[in-house]
């Protein structure tokens, strides 16, 4: 898994500052070579990160739901991929 610290690469890049923001990037190769095999259109949409972001409550953690990549493109193997991809992003979000 990757780690962005969004603050800092913000402050480091254009001197601005916003609240604590991290992506952790969860793709694995695995599912991006599964997903791009059956439709390389998909690779735009890679990679597959989980957002952290500091609110009044403590952590926001987000992502963007896989699922969104059938109907975006219609094709029907994407599907199964993308059911293993929401259940892999959701193990890891249940583990923060």
């Amino acid at each position: 898994m990757t780690k962005i610290d969004v603050q800092k690469s913000i402050k480091a890049k254009l001197c601005a500052d916003i609240k604590a923001c991290r992506n952790l990037g969860a793709s694995s190769p695995n599912m991006s070579y599964q997903a791009i095999w059956v439709e390389c259109r998909v690779g735009a949409m890679l990679p597959w990160n989980i957002v952290l972001r500091a609110v009044e409550e403590g952590v926001d953690v987000s992502t963007m739901d896989k699922g969104a990549y059938t109907q975006a493109i219609d094709n029907v193997e994407l599907i199964a991929v993308a059911d293993d991809v929401r259940d892999m992003l959701a193990k890891a979000i249940a583990a923060i």
